[in-house]
């Protein structure tokens, strides 16, 4: 849609508020309501607001900044009453000068794409969302679990019918979930995004976990999408299966090779594989993250790839000659609790190194790398090691631009540091009677 177009379903639908969402360096959604008279003030001109309170934004001296909608994001919000009715537009962030804000995540997956569109690609993902859904109890400070089922089970998953709820109210909003399923641990679920454009699916991504949490609490429950909430079972995974177009045709399908792939689809994953150790703090930015990516629990810890191998950090899914779009990638080391536009302009941004870099492929590993003796190159083991080689990576400061590229850093280090002076359920546990 166009902005006359977005006007005229804000009246002929009698909407009363709009509601203008952006997020911050993290990937919290942060909102503005104004009324829906204003919304032609808003889609062209901007709304002004004070940015110098948001993580990662302005000083107090530089905090003038305006939020700018992007008409195609227009989209009815549900569970408001008609008194209440409210859109959603996600705006884009410019400075005070009216220039695309340096540090607005937004803006960095914009200019990533806009440097594949200039190589002539069109950068498409598909992400699988994986989250928990807790039930408290009263006086109780720890979620309690849901259920006790596991992996496609059916019996026992009582929030089966809040999955439907949820590709139910998507479908409503213009975001298509292909599928949902209860995951491994018990109280654990997925929802899987069709594949899109990556700027769309990254909207998708805040949308839909906006509502997960949404309609969890409309059923008086709980949804977490932080990556390692329990001890000892699996954690939450964002999956993203990952294709380069060109011309309207899968540039990662070659029907004249033997396995499928193009030299395109190779250099890509070369170039995920040579510098994921330098982009992992933004696809897996919390100190959580870290307690997920260990082995044992289905999540990659190994930097390799394979067709079909679900141990390995890059899998190659099955293709289908008959069906060459489908061609694909899958990057398995991910979380949800990674903002989705620093994440994929991250992702998209190695992946054209490999292209423009001509890195050549390493040999696939097809066999099971837990129970392997092969000698393989790891991700980093925790929030402060996978810094330090962001701080040293020219790529990510390509990437993301000097003004992010530093705010990032200083954001997530004194994450680790409030992390590290914390003493643990654990630590009392292990010394207290010993020492």
């Amino acid at each position: 849609m166009d902005r006359k177009e977005v006007l005229k379903r804000i009246k002929d639908e009698n909407i009363k508020f709009i509601d203008l969402w952006f997020t911050d360096i993290l990937g919290v959604i942060k909102n503005i309501t104004i009324p829906a008279k204003d919304a032609e003030k808003a889609l062209y001109e901007g709304i002004w607001f004070d940015g110098s309170s948001i993580e990662g934004f302005g000083r107090i001296c530089e905090s003038d900044m305006y939020l700018v909608p992007d008409p195609e994001t227009f989209t009815v919000l549900p569970f408001h009453e008609d008194e209440y009715k409210t859109a959603r537009l996600i705006s884009d962030v410019y400075s005070s000068d009216y220039e695309p804000f340096a540090g607005d995540p937004r803006y960095i997956l914009r200019k990533m794409l806009a440097k594949a569109e200039e190589m002539g690609f069109e950068y498409k993902v598909g992400p699988e969302l994986e989250f928990f859904i807790y039930r408290r109890r009263e006086g109780r400070v720890e979620p309690i679990l849901t259920d006790k089922v596991g992996y496609f089970d059916l019996g026992g998953d009582i929030a089966l019918t809040i999955k439907k709820d949820i590709i139910n109210v998507l479908a409503s909003m213009g975001i298509h979930a292909e599928t949902t399923h209860h995951e491994v641990a018990p109280g654990q679920h997925e929802v899987d995004l069709r594949y899109n454009n990556a700027l769309k699916i990254a909207d998708d991504i805040i949308t839909t976990k906006a509502i997960i949490k949404e309609i969890a609490e409309r059923k008086g429950l709980f949804a977490t999408f932080m990556p390692k909430p329990f001890f000892g079972v699996n954690g939450s995974g964002m999956h993203v299966h990952q294709s380069l177009f060109s011309g309207g045709e899968n540039a990662f399908y070659d029907g004249n090779n033997e396995d499928g792939l193009s030299e395109i689809a190779l250099k890509f994953i070369s170039g995920q594989l040579k510098y994921i150790k330098e982009i992992v703090a933004l696809t897996n930015p919390t100190v959580n993250s870290y307690k997920r990516l260990v082995p044992g629990y289905e999540a990659p810890t190994y930097i390799c790839w394979g067709r079909m191998n679900r141990s390995a950090l890059i899998r190659i899914p099955r293709i289908n000659p008959e069906r060459p779009t489908s061609t694909r990638c899958e990057l398995r080391c991910p979380d949800p609790s990674a903002n989705p536009y620093l994440a994929f302009a991250a992702m998209l941004g190695a992946g054209l190194k490999g292209i423009e870099e001509d890195i050549e492929i390493f040999e696939p590993v097809e066999e099971n790398v837990y129970a392997s003796d092969m000698k393989l190159d790891e991700l980093p083991g925790s929030l402060l090691e996978a810094l330090e080689y962001m701080k040293n990576s020219k790529v990510a400061r390509e990437i993301l631009g000097d003004y992010l590229f530093h705010k990032y850093i200083d954001i997530k280090v004194k994450e680790w540091n409030e992390y590290r002076i914390q003493v643990t359920g654990w630590e009392i546990n292990k010394y207290i009677n010993i020492y």
